[in-house]
Protein backbone atom coordinates (compact mmCIF):
# COMPACT_ATOMS: atom_id res chain seq x y z
CA UNK A 1 0.00 0.00 0.00
CA UNK A 2 3.33 2.30 0.02
CA UNK A 3 3.49 2.61 -3.32
CA UNK A 4 -0.44 3.13 -3.75
CA UNK A 5 0.17 6.36 -1.60
CA UNK A 6 3.40 7.57 -3.16
CA UNK A 7 1.78 6.98 -6.40
CA UNK A 8 -1.53 8.78 -5.39
CA UNK A 9 0.02 11.53 -3.16
CA UNK A 10 3.27 12.67 -5.09
CA UNK A 11 4.24 11.03 -8.49
CA UNK A 12 0.17 11.20 -10.02
CA UNK A 13 1.24 15.07 -9.74
CA UNK A 14 4.39 14.97 -11.93
CA UNK A 15 4.46 15.22 -15.35
CA UNK A 16 7.41 15.47 -17.37
CA UNK A 17 6.91 17.81 -20.56
CA UNK A 18 2.71 17.61 -20.12
CA UNK A 19 2.92 13.61 -20.56
CA UNK A 20 5.91 11.06 -18.64
CA UNK A 21 4.62 10.07 -15.86
CA UNK A 22 5.97 7.82 -13.33
CA UNK A 23 4.25 4.68 -12.35
CA UNK A 24 5.79 3.47 -9.18
CA UNK A 25 2.88 1.10 -8.54
CA UNK A 26 3.96 -1.53 -11.15
CA UNK A 27 7.51 -2.26 -8.87
CA UNK A 28 4.88 -5.06 -7.36
CA UNK A 29 4.13 -7.28 -10.48
CA UNK A 30 7.61 -6.92 -11.58
CA UNK A 31 8.88 -8.21 -8.48
CA UNK A 32 7.05 -11.37 -8.69
CA UNK A 33 8.87 -14.56 -8.76
CA UNK A 34 8.44 -17.54 -10.66
CA UNK A 35 7.02 -19.40 -7.74
CA UNK A 36 4.03 -16.73 -7.65
CA UNK A 37 0.02 -18.14 -7.21
CA UNK A 38 -1.86 -16.72 -10.27
CA UNK A 39 -4.51 -16.27 -8.12
CA UNK A 40 -2.22 -14.60 -5.45
CA UNK A 41 -0.76 -12.39 -8.24
CA UNK A 42 -4.31 -11.32 -9.48
CA UNK A 43 -5.52 -10.81 -6.10
CA UNK A 44 -2.67 -8.13 -5.72
CA UNK A 45 -2.61 -6.40 -8.69
CA UNK A 46 -6.72 -6.07 -8.43
CA UNK A 47 -6.34 -5.00 -5.43
CA UNK A 48 -3.48 -2.30 -6.33
CA UNK A 49 -5.18 -1.02 -9.35
CA UNK A 50 -8.44 -0.37 -6.90
CA UNK A 51 -6.97 1.68 -4.65
CA UNK A 52 -4.60 3.54 -7.12
CA UNK A 53 -7.90 4.12 -8.79
CA UNK A 54 -10.52 5.20 -6.22
CA UNK A 55 -7.33 8.07 -5.01
CA UNK A 56 -6.52 8.77 -9.03
CA UNK A 57 -9.96 9.23 -9.95
CA UNK A 58 -9.13 6.84 -13.35
CA UNK A 59 -12.25 4.53 -12.63
CA UNK A 60 -11.11 0.81 -13.33
CA UNK A 61 -8.59 1.77 -15.48
CA UNK A 62 -5.37 0.91 -13.70
CA UNK A 63 -7.10 -1.89 -11.76
CA UNK A 64 -7.44 -3.47 -15.51
CA UNK A 65 -4.12 -2.81 -16.96
CA UNK A 66 -2.34 -3.85 -13.78
CA UNK A 67 -4.99 -6.67 -13.45
CA UNK A 68 -3.89 -8.02 -17.12
CA UNK A 69 0.34 -7.55 -16.00
CA UNK A 70 -0.48 -9.47 -13.24
CA UNK A 71 -1.61 -12.45 -15.63
CA UNK A 72 1.04 -12.06 -18.68
CA UNK A 73 3.67 -11.56 -15.75
CA UNK A 74 4.78 -15.14 -15.49
CA UNK A 75 5.26 -15.48 -18.99
CA UNK A 76 6.96 -12.47 -20.01
CA UNK A 77 9.38 -13.68 -17.03
CA UNK A 78 10.07 -17.06 -18.86
CA UNK A 79 11.33 -15.14 -21.61
CA UNK A 80 13.82 -13.60 -20.22
CA UNK A 81 15.51 -16.54 -17.88
CA UNK A 82 17.35 -19.42 -18.82
CA UNK A 83 16.22 -22.92 -18.88
CA UNK A 84 17.80 -23.46 -15.52
CA UNK A 85 16.75 -20.05 -13.83
CA UNK A 86 13.12 -20.64 -15.09
CA UNK A 87 12.29 -22.97 -11.94
CA UNK A 88 12.33 -20.95 -9.27
CA UNK A 89 13.86 -16.92 -10.56
CA UNK A 90 13.06 -13.47 -8.74
CA UNK A 91 13.68 -10.79 -11.07
CA UNK A 92 16.35 -9.04 -9.55
CA UNK A 93 19.70 -7.33 -11.66
CA UNK A 94 22.10 -9.68 -9.95
CA UNK A 95 20.03 -12.86 -10.95
CA UNK A 96 18.93 -12.09 -14.61
CA UNK A 97 21.91 -9.30 -15.91
CA UNK A 98 20.99 -5.75 -17.15
CA UNK A 99 19.76 -6.42 -20.67
CA UNK A 100 17.71 -8.83 -19.70
CA UNK A 101 16.52 -7.45 -16.69
CA UNK A 102 15.93 -4.05 -18.85
CA UNK A 103 14.28 -6.24 -21.35
CA UNK A 104 12.02 -7.90 -18.87
CA UNK A 105 11.05 -4.83 -17.34
CA UNK A 106 10.77 -2.80 -20.88
CA UNK A 107 8.11 -5.03 -21.94
CA UNK A 108 6.09 -5.37 -19.32
CA UNK A 109 5.38 -1.34 -18.69
CA UNK A 110 4.99 -0.91 -22.55
CA UNK A 111 2.46 -3.31 -22.68
CA UNK A 112 0.92 -1.97 -19.09
CA UNK A 113 1.30 1.67 -20.80
CA UNK A 114 -0.52 0.52 -24.20
CA UNK A 115 -3.00 -0.98 -22.57
CA UNK A 116 -3.53 2.12 -19.33
CA UNK A 117 -3.43 5.15 -22.02
CA UNK A 118 -5.47 3.24 -24.52
CA UNK A 119 -8.11 2.96 -21.62
CA UNK A 120 -7.28 6.75 -20.30
CA UNK A 121 -7.95 8.32 -24.00
CA UNK A 122 -10.16 6.00 -25.41
CA UNK A 123 -10.01 7.15 -28.60
CA UNK A 124 -7.04 7.76 -31.16
CA UNK A 125 -8.09 11.05 -32.36
CA UNK A 126 -4.73 12.47 -30.60
CA UNK A 127 -2.86 9.81 -31.86
CA UNK A 128 0.80 11.99 -30.84
CA UNK A 129 -0.26 12.75 -27.15
CA UNK A 130 -1.15 9.16 -26.97
CA UNK A 131 2.09 7.99 -28.32
CA UNK A 132 4.38 10.59 -26.32
CA UNK A 133 2.23 9.53 -23.05
CA UNK A 134 2.83 5.72 -23.75
CA UNK A 135 6.91 6.00 -24.82
CA UNK A 136 7.32 9.07 -21.95
CA UNK A 137 5.88 7.06 -19.23
CA UNK A 138 7.39 3.42 -20.30
CA UNK A 139 10.97 5.51 -20.21
CA UNK A 140 10.53 7.24 -16.96
CA UNK A 141 9.23 4.25 -14.93
CA UNK A 142 11.69 1.65 -16.55
CA UNK A 143 14.24 4.19 -15.55
CA UNK A 144 13.26 4.42 -11.98
CA UNK A 145 12.75 0.51 -11.47
CA UNK A 146 16.35 -0.42 -12.74
CA UNK A 147 17.44 2.48 -10.23
CA UNK A 148 15.53 1.00 -7.42
CA UNK A 149 16.69 -2.35 -8.42
CA UNK A 150 20.45 -1.06 -8.37
CA UNK A 151 19.59 0.13 -5.00
CA UNK A 152 18.07 -3.33 -4.33
CA UNK A 153 21.03 -5.18 -5.03
CA UNK A 154 24.00 -2.79 -3.88
CA UNK A 155 21.72 -3.23 -0.29
CA UNK A 156 22.13 -6.74 -0.50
Amino acid sequence: MVLALVQVLVLNHIHILGVATPLLYLLLPVRFDSEQKRWSALAWCFTLGLVVDIFSNTPGMVSCALTFIGLIQPRILRLFVQGDESEICKPSLSVMGWLRYTSYLLVLVLVFCLLFFTLEFFTFFNLLLWIESVVGSTVLTVIILIALAKINDVKS
